[in-house]
């Protein structure tokens, strides 16, 4: 069967047609550099949690933006960064690895702070990729004209890029300019997704990773670092429309227990309240959340543990 007929009788994909581009945008830069944000501003919905702490993103999300002419796969990595353990060596090793094999690479940039040291190594990162590299300019919405022009002079020195963009996820200012160029340089090809699809995540990702991101709003120092979140069970109720959910918070010794979980347990019931917000949207029904916490003695340093969660590469396996 070939391309067109597949197609033809794939109600779910666009019809494959002369014309038709797609391909996969990974999206790079350092921690803060608004990847996160500036996925969710795109595919229109919230699939990528967001904080200012560093390491927020742990998983290689997928964004997909999909039309009548193209369909453009996003690819949030998390922040590249000097890593203090195996779980932040993991954390670079995804983030790298997502630059193989893509069609266009991304690199974030923050229009609003200087740049350092860590923009040029990530910039150094792209030297031998085959992809086009587009330049970002984010934050626009908090940094003045002066501030935006000297980064684009500073910007071009780091690398030879095809193009740069300036925008502001939180306002929208030329997203559509930054898709625009995005969709330029895909080649043709067939929609990989259905066309109502807008991410590949598994939906118990999504939820551990609302559940984190709340921790991440609450805590500061360590605790946000040595938190890790799985969903142990999922059950919906037809008869109430009630989604329950059983999910586990894992911390890497018994004193940041007892601070997750808060005195008379006011702290994870008021994690768990604010979750059920987001799940509830996220899901479309009543949602019912029964959290748990537990130690799981220093596993960001143990390999395997890590593979537990599916953080880093290891989801990608």
């Amino acid at each position: 069967m070939d391309l067109d007929e597949y197609f033809a009788n794939n109600s779910s994909y666009p019809a494959f047609k002369e014309g038709f581009k797609s391909g996969f945008v990974t999206l790079i830069g350092r921690p803060n550099a608004g990847k996160s944000t500036l996925l969710n501003a795109l595919v229109g919905k919230k699939i990528a949690i967001t904080s200012d702490t560093a390491q927020t993103t742990r998983h290689r999300f997928r964004g997909i933006i999909t039309s009548d002419d193209y369909q453009v796969i996003l690819v949030d990595t998390p922040g590249l960064h000097k890593p203090h353990d195996a779980l932040g060596e993991q954390l670079n090793v995804s983030a790298i690895k997502a630059l193989e094999d893509v069609d266009v690479v991304a690199m974030l940039i923050d229009s609003s702070a200087p740049i350092g040291r860590g923009d040029e190594w990530v910039a150094a990162q792209l030297k031998d990729v085959r992809a086009k590299r587009i330049c970002v300019l984010t934050k626009t919405d908090i940094a003045s004209s002066d501030q935006i022009a000297a980064q684009a002079q500073a910007a071009e020195a780091l690398c030879a890029w095809d193009a740069m963009v300036a925008c502001s996820s939180v306002n929208g200012y030329n997203l559509d300019a930054f898709l625009e160029e995005v969709v330029f340089f895909l080649p043709e090809g067939p929609a990989w997704f259905p066309k109502d699809m807008d991410t590949d995540q598994p939906i118990e990702v999504i939820i551990a990773e609302f559940i984190r991101e709340k921790i991440l709003l609450h805590f500061e120092d360590e605790i946000p670092h040595a938190i890790g979140v799985q969903v142990e069970e999922m059950e919906y109720d037809d008869a109430k429309g009630i989604e329950h959910i059983y999910a586990n918070v894992y911390v890497e010794r018994e004193s940041q227990k007892g601070i997750i979980i808060g005195k008379k347990g006011a702290a994870i019931k008021r994690i768990g309240t604010q979750a059920r917000v987001d799940l509830e949207q996220l899901l479309g029904c009543k949602v019912y959340l029964d959290l748990s916490v537990k130690v799981r003695k220093n596993w960001r340093r143990d390999a395997n543990q890590i593979r537990r969660f599916g953080y880093g590469e290891a989801l990608m396996k």
